[in-house]
């Protein structure tokens, strides 16, 4: 069992209990999500680019950046399952969409130009 899956399966168990199903539709949850990801950026916001990544070793933003990324992807997991998508499948079809598009040679050390 992926690990993905066992949080899945934790989370429907936490949801079901609580019988809050009911409030997990996807614009909810997908307001909930971008509203975690807003508590993670106000973690970093004033936080010099050269730095943040140093002071986040620091033990209290260490431990509210952990809390944050969590409290994101369990609400991400939980999106996925809601709306039926096997989010480690689509996350690896991703990532293999990704190494053809941007191969090494054309993007060693380059980022890519939006379009």
């Amino acid at each position: 069992m992926s690990d993905l899956t066992e949080l899945r399966d934790r989370m429907r168990t936490f949801t079901e209990e609580r019988d809050w199903d009911q409030f997990h539709d996807p614009k909810s949850l997908i307001l909930a999500l971008v509203g975690e990801v807003g508590e993670l950026a106000e973690l970093f916001q004033w936080l010099p680019a050269d730095t943040a990544r140093d002071r986040a070793q620091e033990p209290h933003l260490h431990q509210r950046t952990g809390e944050e990324l969590a409290d994101v992807l369990l609400y991400l997991i939980r999106l996925a399952d809601v709306l039926d998508i096997d989010l480690a499948q689509a996350a690896l079809h991703k990532l293999e969409d990704s190494t053809t598009r941007f191969p090494p040679k054309n993007f060693h050390g380059q980022a890519p130009e939006k379009h």
